[in-house]
């Protein structure tokens, strides 16, 4: 499967000058929004993101999403394992588990992103699981952006990443673009402004 050309044909892999959510700024941005628009085409990321997990012989019972953009990558995700499916939100800047969503002790949990940069967001969710009894058994994403090692993959994991080492991580495709802290971009020193996606209009 070319994930990147599915990207690309959905017109989600945008270029300019864009503030990323860890707060770093790229010219590439993925939009997988984009991507995920078209049922039939999140049906066939999820399902092949599932067939992975399934052949690793990873017990799942439940799919957690972080609020928002992992949100239609997990539903679909759980719709292939066919296991249940919560989501974490931000409330006063915290990740927490609500909406009468129930977490047994020691459940099992798979976190899932549409797209996971250093897995912070997903962490902040996995916490708000882990206060209510459940484990953590895995991450999963469509794309990773290259700070984390997932299964299969050459990539090294990096000392930005903030998945734990001791749980598996699945994705898609790798995709490696340059990022750069604010007080070091050379796209804020040629005079463009950074834009938050989503912020106007993209």
């Amino acid at each position: 499967m070319d994930v990147k050309k599915i990207y690309m044909d959905a017109d989600a892999l945008l270029e300019g000058h864009f503030k990323l959510s860890s707060g770093n700024h790229s010219q590439f941005y993925l939009q997988s929004a984009k991507v995920l628009e078209d049922p039939k085409t999140a049906k066939v990321l999820a399902q092949a993101l599932a067939i992975q997990i399934k052949e690793s012989g990873l017990e799942i019972d439940t799919v957690c999403a972080p609020a928002l953009g992992g949100l239609i990558a997990g539903f679909a995700l759980a719709t292939a394992l066919d296991v249940r499916f919560i989501f974490a939100e931000r409330v006063d800047g915290v990740m927490t588990i609500r909406r009468g969503f129930e977490v047994a002790k020691d459940e099992k949990v798979l976190m899932c992103e549409d797209i996971i940069t250093t897995g912070g967001s997903a962490m902040e969710a996995a916490r708000a699981v882990e206060a209510l009894g459940g484990k953590i058994v895995g991450a999963a994403a469509l794309a990773n952006r290259g700070f984390c090692k997932h299964e299969n993959s050459d990539i090294e994991t990096k000392p930005n990443c903030k998945l734990p080492t001791d749980i598996p991580f699945f994705a898609l495709a790798d995709f490696t673009f340059e990022m750069y802290a604010p007080d070091a971009c050379p796209l804020c020193k040629d005079g463009s402004e950074a834009i938050k996606p989503g912020s106007r209009g993209n």
